[in-house]
């Protein structure tokens, strides 16, 4: 315990008795007597001896007697101990010489006076005792040497005034101190009352908002208007963005002793005092949660403003802020979740519009993109006729419809290993190359692979031109969209591939009837012309009958893979029924079909095997005719098929109307 933490407590207990006493015997006295009335007990002495100290330094620079000034002083503690003396009392001999006297004073508990001579001068040796204020008890000895002959000259009588000064002197130090001390105490307590009230405005401010950027403002406007040269800076990971200027983002490298690196480690309060020559504070504060911590503020201050209250004040500052930024983050969480759920449905219904995976592409494409409120989006898909992944949307338009090979860029990175990617700032990603990222100059991505039915099937890519724009939220929303797009593009590709199965014969692998009839009809209400082919196997009941119908559905496949590989993309060839193909012509006559017709059969009669042959009936239809309908064109189309198999068969016919008209007009 330090000798003011003595005084403190012993003093306050007199100061408590002292006021009873004067609440006890009226208010007419002296307001100051209770002072006067302190004293020291003697479980204080041993913490007196500075204050002793000072007390004889002030009692001997108030001045003394003429003839006094020959005298030389000492004081010693309530054990005899040597604490303070004259310059010429400091040598030894007379040390040890004062420490005897004064073991004789404690002991009769009176003046102590002795004869010595120093040089052929006889000196008179007191050894007087100084008494506490109450009980009277010693708790110095105060020694004196002056010359015989000045003793019996009155000197013992002036020695014992002097040592009531010199009592009064401590007395005076000792009330000085203990003023001082409750003054202190006062305005410590009126400090600490100012800061209570201040952190309470501060914490109701702060609870009072609900929005991030609200409470950080306030907290860092609070810090600055308490401590108005003090360098200010908060540091705050990548999940919160700001555009408060005192708001930045923690970097990337910190050395390992620095101030705010150790403060945001270890989520405590650390104070360092040993910058630029010790004249300034650098305080690291961290901004911190039940869930962890956020950021950490930075804090540098002029050393003679800074008291060691102010940082537990700081740190419940900041712990406030931490707890109201913490809650203002779960109340925008929470919005974030309603509009993520709000954003889902909305995608869900869009997406659900159509069946079309084209559509559903470019729909998911404009949804992220408003979504996420990025600059570019790009949406790859597997293209197995390709061989890789095409971008099937893209708002870089070079890049739309080019072909990703696999193990190339981010994109196919995260194709091949089916996980998600978050990318803060793209100049650092070494070893990392993408051409999205590449020709738009962007800095932040974030991709997700695109999964289909339980198989990657594609990604999709975000991407920003500022750096650390995407957020770990945003890396977590766009998986979950992926999720909802996967699912609207396995629903397309099901419904894609019922109505291939619907519109397509099993056998052959050609377009079912129905299909051709539904084609014909649509492509009769916006072309001008087109041509129908009725291709049939010729004698294909012998051809059962002597090999099997085994055998005969292998001759219909073959003929039909002649068919198809003998007409253009945009041809539509069907299976008309038994083991009669048709194939429909848009935009092309009769002349064209004929050349189309007999490189059918001939490569039917070349590249079958067992070999059979074909007959081929044509009819044409134009937007001249007077009557268009799907009906008549089948209708004349195997009227020419017939005349085909009477006139001896392997033979490719036109209908009797195309040959009249082909005959009156000399141009065909």
């Amino acid at each position: 315990m330090s000798e003011q933490e003595a005084y403190g407590h012993k003093d306050m207990d007199s100061r408590m008795l002292l006021q009873d006493k004067r609440h006890s015997g009226g208010g007419s006295e002296d307001p100051a007597a209770w002072l006067r009335e302190t004293d020291i007990v003697s479980h204080d002495f041993p913490y007196a001896a500075s204050l002793i100290a000072d007390s004889f330094r002030e009692w001997r620079g108030q001045g003394v007697p003429s003839f006094t000034e020959s005298w030389s002083w000492c004081v010693l503690n309530f054990e005899g101990d040597w604490i303070e003396s004259d310059s010429e009392f400091r040598q030894g001999r007379w040390r040890s010489e004062w420490e005897a006297a004064a073991g004789s004073c404690l002991q009769t508990g009176s003046i102590h006076i002795a004869e010595t001579v120093d040089e052929g001068q006889a000196y008179t040796l007191l050894a007087l005792p100084i008494f506490t204020r109450g009980h009277g008890e010693i708790f110095a000895v105060l020694g004196c040497r002056m010359p015989a002959e000045q003793y019996d000259m009155g000197g013992r009588h002036t020695a014992e005034a002097m040592s009531m000064h010199f009592q009064t002197c401590f007395y005076h130090t000792f009330e000085h101190v203990f003023v001082s001390d409750l003054a202190g105490v006062h305005l410590h307590a009126e400090r600490e009352g100012s800061r209570r009230s201040l952190l309470f405005q501060i914490v109701q401010r702060m609870h009072d908002n609900i929005d991030v950027d609200a409470v950080l403002t306030e907290v860092i406007d609070s810090i600055a208007a308490m401590y108005p040269g003090a360098r200010l800076d908060l540091f705050m990971s990548q999940d919160h963005r700001s555009t408060h200027p005192q708001v930045k983002p923690l970097p990337r490298q910190w050395a390992s002793n620095d101030v705010c690196a150790r403060a945001f480690k270890d989520g405590k309060v650390i104070l360092h005092t040993g910058r630029e020559d010790n004249a300034t504070v650098e305080v690291g504060l961290p901004l911190g949660g039940k869930q962890g911590v956020y950021g950490v503020f930075h804090m540098l201050l002029d050393k003679r403003s800074f008291h060691e209250l102010d940082l537990s004040f700081l740190s419940m500052v900041a712990d406030t802020a931490g707890t109201a930024f913490e809650n203002a983050k779960l109340y925008e969480r929470s919005n974030q979740l309603i509009r993520e759920l709000r954003m889902s449905n909305e995608l869900t219904q869009r997406l659900n519009q159509s069946l079309r995976l084209g559509d559903i592409f470019q729909f998911a494409f404009e949804e992220l993109l408003a979504m996420f409120e990025a600059d570019y989006c790009c949406i790859l898909h597997k293209n197995e006729e390709r061989g890789g992944l095409e971008v099937i949307a893209c708002n870089h338009l070079p890049l739309l419809g080019e072909l990703v090979e696999t193990g190339q860029g981010l994109g196919s990175k995260v194709y091949g290993s089916g996980e998600p990617l978050l990318m803060s700032d793209y100049k650092y990603a070494v070893g990392q190359t993408s051409a999205l990222m590449d020709a738009t100059g962007s800095q932040s991505l974030i991709a997700t692979p695109l999964c289909v039915g339980g198989e990657v099937r594609g990604a999709i890519m975000l991407a920003h031109k500022e750096a650390h724009f995407f957020s770990y939220d945003s890396y977590r929303l766009l998986q979950a969209m992926a999720g909802h797009i996967g699912l609207a593009v396995g629903n397309a590709r099901l419904h894609a591939e019922v109505r291939r199965l619907a519109n397509r014969d099993t056998l052959t692998g050609l377009f079912a009837r129905h299909y051709l009839d539904e084609e014909i009809k649509q492509r009769q209400s916006k072309d001008f012309c087109g041509t129908l082919i009725v291709v049939d196997i010729d004698q294909f009941k012998m051809v059962n009958d002597t090999y099997g119908h085994q055998k005969g559905d292998k001759i219909l496949r073959q003929v039909s893979e002649i068919v198809k590989s003998s007409i253009r993309q945009g041809d539509v060839a069907a299976r008309w029924g038994g083991e009669e193909l048709a194939v429909y012509l848009p935009q092309l006559g009769v002349q064209q079909a004929v050349f189309v017709g007999e490189r059918i059969r001939k490569r039917v009669m070349g590249e079958t095997e067992p070999c059979v042959t074909v007959s081929c009936g044509i009819a044409e239809w134009s937007w001249t005719d007077e009557r268009v309908s799907v009906e008549s064109l089948f209708y004349r189309a195997d009227m020419a098929l017939y005349e085909a198999k009477n006139n001896g068969r392997n033979q490719v016919v036109i209908d009797n109307k195309m040959l009249e008209n082909t005959s009156k007009n000399p141009w065909a």
